[in-house]
C-alpha cells in the first residue's frame, strides 16, 4: 500500500451501515471504489504505518466471508480487519477492525490451541504466576490516556476508558479445576486479548485520533500480552483442514 494514512471520513462508517442494511452482491459491486479506496485502503494505510513503528507486517483480510461451513449465506462480512503480524519474539498480532460503530483495536491470544490452553490453565492455576495475570488484567481494564486534542467532528478530548477483556469463555469450570478457584473467571477463559472501539464523529475519525487510539490501545494491553508471551507461548501443534491449530 502506497497511500499515506488520512483518515476515515464518514462514509466510510456510513458504507458499513449500508452494507448492514443491503448485505448484496449488488450493493457491493456498486459501492466498490469506496471500499478499496477508503475502507479497505485506509486501514492498510494505517497499518503500514503503524508497521513502521511497532514492527512486523501488515495483512487485511479479505471481506468475502467463507461460506462452506456456515448456514448464514451473506456474503460479506460487515466488518473490515487486519493484524500487523510476524514482530520477533511476540505471539499475538496486533489487530484493528473497522465497522459501522467505528474503529477498535486490540491485542492478545485470539484463539488458544489445545497446547497453549493446557499452559495457560496451568500458569492461571498456579499461585506463583496466576495473581500475575490479575495484576496485569487488572492494569490493563484500568488503563486511561489523553486523546488528542479534538478534531472537527470529534468529540472534546477527555480520558479513554480501560481496555474491555474478550475471547471464548466455557460456562463452568475447566475438568480437573474447582468451580469456587479464585482465578476461574481467567480459568474458564479459552482466548484472551484485550480492546476498546473509537466511535466515529460527525466527519468520521481523523488521521491523529485513529493513530492514537490504535496505537495507544496496543501499547496499554502490554502488560497482558507480556504475561501471555512468557506463560503461555506459540502453538508447536499442527493447523488442522481449517487453517486452526488442533
Amino acid at each position: 500500500m502506497d497511500e499515506d494514512f488520512r483518515g476515515f471520513r464518514s462514509a466510510v462508517f456510513e458504507w458499513f451501515a449500508g452494507l448492514e442494511r443491503d448485505n448484496s452482491r449488488d450493493y457491493f459491486a456498486a459501492t466498490r471504489d469506496l471500499y478499496e479506496a477508503e475502507v479497505r485502503g485506509g486501514l492498510e494505510a494505517m497499518l503500514d504505518e503503524l508497521a513502521a513503528t511497532f514492527g512486523g507486517e501488515a495483512r487485511v483480510f479479505r471481506q468475502q466471508r467463507d461460506l462452506r461451513f456456515s448456514p448464514d449465506k451473506s456474503p460479506y462480512k460487515t466488518r473490515t480487519y487486519g493484524v500487523i503480524h510476524g514482530r520477533p519474539e511476540v505471539v499475538g498480532g496486533l489487530y484493528a477492525e473497522l465497522s459501522a460503530r467505528g474503529l477498535y483495536a486490540g491485542t492478545g491470544y485470539y484463539r488458544l490451541a489445545r497446547d497453549q490452553l493446557e499452559r495457560f490453565r496451568a500458569a492461571v492455576a498456579d499461585d506463583r504466576t496466576g495473581p500475575a495475570l490479575e495484576e496485569a488484567v487488572a492494569t490493563v481494564t484500568a488503563a486511561q490516556r489523553r486523546r488528542t486534542p479534538a478534531s472537527p467532528g470529534v468529540p472534546p478530548s477527555a480520558p479513554e476508558a480501560g481496555l474491555e477483556l474478550a475471547g471464548e469463555s466455557l460456562r463452568s469450570a475447566p475438568r480437573g479445576f474447582p468451580r469456587d478457584h479464585p482465578r476461574i473467571g481467567l480459568l474458564r477463559r479459552k482466548a484472551l486479548f484485550a480492546g476498546r472501539r473509537l466511535p466515529p464523529g460527525d466527519e468520521g475519525i481523523p488521521r491523529e485520533p485513529a493513530l492514537d487510539h490504535v496505537a495507544g490501545t496496543w501499547r496499554a494491553a502490554g502488560p497482558l500480552t507480556a504475561w501471555l508471551d512468557e506463560h503461555v507461548g506459540p502453538s508447536t501443534l499442527p493447523p488442522d483442514p481449517r487453517g486452526r491449530r488442533r
